[in-house]
């Protein structure tokens, strides 16, 4: 393991009926906005539980924040902060929402182009407004990290920043608020936590054995878990394990001390950018690519994925990271995310279109090892048609 500092100061408040917390957790002088999406909280009860939470606070909201926070609407939201003087943002939704309420947070106290935010990857941030979460669904980790994804829809470019200054304050997990969620956005959710963890685990050994055994536990956990949520959507303890694996997933602990691969996420973010798809989708598709295309590179840990997560008991360690790599793709169609490109209407047309969009973010040595170049994702492409 290389050295390491570990920090993350969100506070964590876990559990059913923890929404009424709030009003312990936001500033008792404190001007609100509520982020939201499409009004969903309005429908399943949250948005009267954060309400009555926030007692006689000042409070108004900023909804239509979408699936893929598009920084055109954030922007009208950071006119909206400033307008009314907010002091304390409050997200309400799912990583998107949050997300997009931490680029509303870095925005409102920057003074010149809100996009430098985005072009400097979090560079440009020098302060923010506070951050509260709470969490509708269980996928991206991001009310517990300082990472922020946002599409400016205009130009097709989906990027992403990082800053302390946005990490949440607090973060409210209630499982029940996920219970009413569409099945798709459960798939999804549970797809994306996934490949969080094996971006940071299938890479290549560095007798990390406390990080790999979390990472295990994880994994074994949400294949256990995931198809549950399908089959019995009202079972909170199923809610409950899946929502923390999520958070425990990206928050940083499972990354110290050991090397990252996503490339997944870099280049499926071209194709959601371009082409609509759904996060979970574009991971559930390059992920079995990238592992097919760098596989000598990536069998070590493998194997060791296939032994100690899928009991794989064959002693053929080609034929061991090779069923791996095919119990991952069955799992994501299990969940009903299909893993080819082609499944979505897509052909080799999309190629040189996100190539193209690799290089013009600089993308352009990504992995674990930083080889894998704009040709090389050509070529995984291909593999995932």
């Amino acid at each position: 393991m290389d050295n390491f500092e570990f920090f993350n100061s969100t506070r964590i408040l876990f559990g059913q009926g923890q929404i009424a917390a709030l009003a312990q957790q936001v500033p008792a002088d404190a001007k609100v906005l509520i982020v939201y999406g499409g009004g969903s909280i309005k429908k399943n009860g949250v948005f009267d539980q954060v309400t009555a939470a926030l007692g006689n606070r000042q409070w108004l909201e900023f909804a239509g924040i979408e699936a893929n926070p598009h920084y055109e609407t954030c922007v009208e939201a950071v006119k909206l902060a400033r307008r009314e003087q907010v002091d304390f943002l409050l997200a309400v939704g799912g990583g998107s929402v949050i997300d997009a309420t931490k680029f509303i947070a870095a925005a409102a106290s920057h003074e010149g182009d809100p996009w430098e935010i985005i072009a400097t990857f979090g560079g440009a941030v020098t302060g923010a407004l506070p951050v509260g979460c709470v969490l509708t669904l269980a996928a991206t980790g991001s009310e517990m990290n300082q990472t922020s994804v946002i599409t400016r829809a205009s130009s097709h470019d989906k990027l992403f920043f990082n800053s302390d200054f946005v990490r949440p304050v607090f973060s409210i997990l209630d499982p029940a608020t996920t219970c009413s969620l569409p099945v798709r956005q459960v798939a999804n959710g549970v797809v994306d936590s996934m490949v969080h963890v094996l971006e940071q685990y299938v890479t290549y050994p560095t007798n990390a054995k406390v990080q790999d055994r979390f990472a295990e536990g994880l994994l074994a956990t949400i294949i256990e878990e995931g198809p549950k949520a399908l089959s019995d959507p009202d079972n909170l303890e199923v809610r409950a394990n899946l929502m923390w694996s999520a958070t425990m997933a990206l928050n940083g602990l499972l990354a110290t001390g050991v090397p990252g691969d996503w490339a997944s996420h870099l280049i499926g973010q071209e194709l959601t950018a371009l082409h609509g798809l759904d996060h979970g989708q574009t991971l559930a598709i390059m992920m079995p690519a990238i592992w097919t295309y760098k596989f000598e590179q990536k069998k070590e840990k493998l194997v060791q994925y296939g032994q100690r997560v899928w009991h794989i008991q064959e002693t053929d360690q080609d034929l061991i990271a090779r069923q791996a790599i095919e119990k991952t793709r069955a799992f994501f169609e299990q969940m009903g995310v299909a893993t080819r490109l082609s499944a979505y209407g897509l052909d080799a047309a999309v190629i040189p279109q996100v190539v193209a969009k690799l290089e013009e973010h600089q993308f352009v040595a990504l992995g674990e090892h930083g080889d894998i170049t704009p040709s090389d994702a050509a070529k995984i492409l291909e593999l995932a048609l």
